[in-house]
């Protein structure tokens, strides 16, 4: 048998085959029909275009035929460029849990509420503990919850004697005896004289239809002593009337001069008690301020 002749040069791919067949037809076409033109006189000129068609179908096989090397590109380094606002958002956010646990330390609700729900269950199982829990953290409340008193004014100008009424105003809402008292409200106290002090005394206050126990006592907030600063309530006059009965009684009965200088003494002090509690009396400026303490406020 004859050795084969395989051409030196063949196809790599599907598309070198496909383009070679092509070439070949086109080849023994043209030769053909050359041949012929030849023959009867006639020259083919060659077509440029289809020249520049050839070269660059060519140029096209050739890169198919090269086979793909993909390059090899290192991985980017990711700097915070590409994603740096994902990433400042997480930061932030970081740093706003990081304060809100710092700023909450204090103030936490579930603890707060885990540690009343174990003081009832101590409540509960031993009552007397809890009672002295209870009354420690009476005992812990700050002085001026226990000790404040109710600021208070004068109502209107008047003029204060035994037994009268002498009308106060409010000068801030409180609650006494589980009632809200508001600013400004009227109070009224009894008035009683007493080492040059008016006393007052406030056993009720009137809310609507309403009538309010209550046991507060009137402070002169100037010196801080229980009733009003009385100058006025000088026992000046009593003593002069008390003199004047003393000497006339004297003058009447003349023989038995013990017995008359006791008599007077008796008479002067009858009078002295008596003119004492009928004309002293204090005046009131409105505006005076004064403090009112809820008696029923007592260290336990």
């Amino acid at each position: 048998m004859p050795e084969a002749k395989l051409e030196k040069e063949q196809p790599v791919d599907k598309m070198g085959y496909y383009e070679k067949a092509r070439q070949d037809s086109a080849h023994s076409g043209a030769s053909g029909l050359d041949a012929a033109a030849e023959k009867l006189g006639f020259s083919v000129p060659e077509n440029a275009q289809e020249k520049q068609i050839d070269e660059k179908l060519a140029a096209i096989n050739e890169v198919i035929a090269t086979p793909h090397v993909a390059p090899k590109t290192a991985v980017p380094v990711s700097l915070g460029y590409s994603n740096a606002a994902p990433i400042s958002k997480d930061v932030d956010r970081l740093e706003t849990l990081m304060k809100g646990m710092q700023g909450d330390e204090g103030a936490d609700p579930e603890m707060d509420q885990l540690s009343e729900m174990m003081d009832k269950l101590i409540a509960v199982q031993n009552p007397q503990l809890a009672a002295q829990l209870y009354r420690k953290k009476d005992s812990d409340a700050a002085p001026d919850s226990l000790f404040k008193a109710i600021p208070a004014v004068v109502a209107i100008d008047q003029k204060a004697r035994q037994g009268s009424v002498v009308e106060l105003r409010l000068l801030d809402t409180v609650e006494v005896n589980g009632v809200i008292l508001p600013a400004g409200h009227a109070v009224f106290g009894l008035a009683a004289f007493s080492n040059q002090r008016l006393n007052l005394e406030i056993k009720n206050i009137r809310i609507g239809t309403s009538v309010i126990p209550v046991n507060l006592t009137v402070y002169d907030k100037r010196d801080a002593m229980v009733g009003i600063n009385a100058p006025e309530a000088l026992l000046s006059d009593a003593v002069n009337g008390g003199a004047i009965d003393a000497t006339g009684s004297i003058g009447i009965t003349g023989f038995d001069l013990t017995t008359q200088i006791a008599g007077a003494g008796i008479d002067a002090a009858r009078s002295l008690l008596t003119k004492k509690i009928g004309r002293i009396k204090q005046n009131l400026k409105a505006g005076y301020p004064l403090l009112l303490r809820d008696n029923s406020r007592k260290l336990k």
